[in-house]
């Protein structure tokens, strides 16, 4: 019996889908020196006319594809302009034009999109009767193997009705605002990276729970003499710095739509890239808030980040520590379980496991789940996104990866009050590449970061060999009377 039903839609990858980065000619070659001050004299010794000419013509190719394109191009100047020898004698139009040529475009998703995860949207006005509004992630690549996290905004039903909305029109990054740190996350970072000496102790003792840059600056600078002159001192603060970066706020224009917002990589260690984020909608006392985790690149390490949002315009991102999280594929539970903050791991790359948030933010040694069985998943395995509370149990659709490295779904259920317990299991896969969908960026892969459930159905939108991103339906009474009892710990199928 055939459980998942490919819908007809697919999101497949839009080259038209563009941002405005900094380009400084020369820093992406192998040459002794950049060339951005060539450059400069040269753009400088046009005269008035030929300089209003040329940017005219710029915003004429360019002005409809981005929003605010002569405030993006100012910011570029004020970037370069300590390389210009009397900047006060060029005109605002001069500066803008210089803007331009230190810009370019980049396609956000022009390589590929996939690893969706969906959560019910913040609005749910103008529904009808069956319908849900939900908030669609995406895992955007471009030039160079750099990901993004973009958005698209569905609606589920009546029935297995699937409609996504327009994606068109001009696409807006983060603005990076003030956040307050907290001094936890900070210990837990210094501790990880055995970074504990006379001056950490007493930052970390200076410093209150809560702070700000303006506040932690000034720690810093109130730092005894005697320490700093020690020859670890510098290199300490540095890392201070470098520990403390990796808590952050973005927000977007409240005139964008969900589907126009980017997070772009913001700090040094996702520079490379900001992969796989696993949204969820978690609930408790306090009310419900979106939260996520993502793998933060910098080309060669990868680490663990979470984000939260109470509406998906302004979101916090924090780096996760512990054991539980040193490797790929976190995904948080939708509320606390027993009082515990949970989350569902791959910690030693290839077992799926749950591990606990500690009284110190640290996530713990996690308790082994579920490990490579059978014989689709003999590589590895983990999860797809969030657990999905059923009456049953915690629904938990994985990933196994195969022969040819053939990535496929399955499903385990696990104890509602104590999820360190699988009770059972798909004995086989749920959704596996047809030939329609095995070739693409990366072949022989179906892989998701999180669905939900709707009237009855499980809503699971998967990247189809990291090309496209397609969505399926599973009944979720039948997946569940399809399962087996799983056996204990160490044990195997009979």
């Amino acid at each position: 019996m055939t459980l998942a039903v490919r819908q007809n839609l697919t999101l497949t990858p839009d080259p038209r889908r563009v941002i405005v980065k900094l380009f400084v000619p020369g820093e992406d070659a192998a040459v002794v020196r950049t060339r951005a001050q060539a450059l400069i004299d040269r753009v400088a010794h046009l005269d008035e006319e030929e300089t209003g000419r040329l940017l005219r013509d710029t915003f004429g190719r360019f002005g409809g594809r981005h929003r605010d394109l002569d405030g993006t191009f100012h910011h570029h100047y004020d970037l370069v302009r300590h390389r210009i020898a009397r900047a006060r004698d060029l005109s605002f139009t001069a500066q803008l034009l210089l803007g331009a040529y230190f810009s370019h475009e980049y396609a956000v998703e022009a390589a590929a999109l996939c690893n969706p995860s969906m959560v019910a949207h913040p609005d749910q006005t103008g529904l009808g009767t069956g319908q849900l509004r939900v908030a669609v992630s995406l895992r955007q690549i471009g030039e160079g193997h750099l990901s993004s996290i973009g958005f698209a905004t569905a609606v589920l039903g009546p029935g297995h009705q699937l409609t996504v909305a327009d994606r068109s029109g001009p696409l807006v990054v983060g603005q990076r605002v003030g956040v307050r740190h907290r001094r936890d996350l900070l210990a837990a970072g210094l501790a990880e990276e055995n970074c504990d000496n006379e001056v950490t102790a007493t930052v970390l003792d200076a410093l209150p729970d809560r702070y700000d840059e303006a506040t932690f600056e000034r720690v810093l600078a109130n730092l005894p003499p005697d320490l700093l002159s020690r020859s670890t001192g510098l290199g300490t603060l540095e890392h201070l710095r470098r520990t403390n970066t990796g808590s952050y706020a973005t927000t977007f224009p409240a005139d964008t739509a969900l589907h126009q917002r980017v997070l772009w990589p913001a700090t040094p260690a996702e520079s490379n890239g900001m992969e796989d984020a696993r949204f969820v909608r978690f609930t408790d006392d306090s009310g419900p808030v979106y939260r996520a985790t993502y793998t933060a690149y910098d080309g060669r390490r990868i680490a663990s980040r979470a984000l939260a949002s109470s509406d998906l315009r302004r979101f916090e991102i924090t780096p996760m520590r512990g054991p539980g999280v040193r490797n790929k594929g976190v995904a948080l539970f939708p509320r606390t379980v027993g009082g515990r903050h949970l989350a569902l791991c791959r910690a030693d790359g290839e077992t799926i496991g749950l591990t606990c948030l500690d009284g110190e933010n640290r996530w713990q040694e996690p308790v082994p789940l579920h490990a490579p069985r059978d014989s689709w998943e003999l590589i590895q395995v983990g999860n797809c996104g969030s657990p999905i509370e059923t009456d049953d149990g915690w629904l938990v659709l994985t990933h196994g990866v195969g022969p040819m490295r053939r990535y496929a779904i399955g499903a385990l259920l696990l104890d509602l009050h104590r999820p360190e317990r699988v009770v059972a299991h798909l004995p086989g896969v749920l959704l596996a590449p047809d030939d329609a969908g095995r070739d693409g960026y990366v072949p022989n892969v179906v892989y998701s970061c999180g669905g939900l459930i709707h009237t009855g159905e499980l809503w699971l939108p998967y990247g189809a060999s990291d090309a496209r991103v397609g969505f399926a339906t599973v009944p979720v009474a039948a997946l569940i009377a399809a399962m087996v009892q799983s056996p204990p710990p160490g044990g195997r199928d009979g």
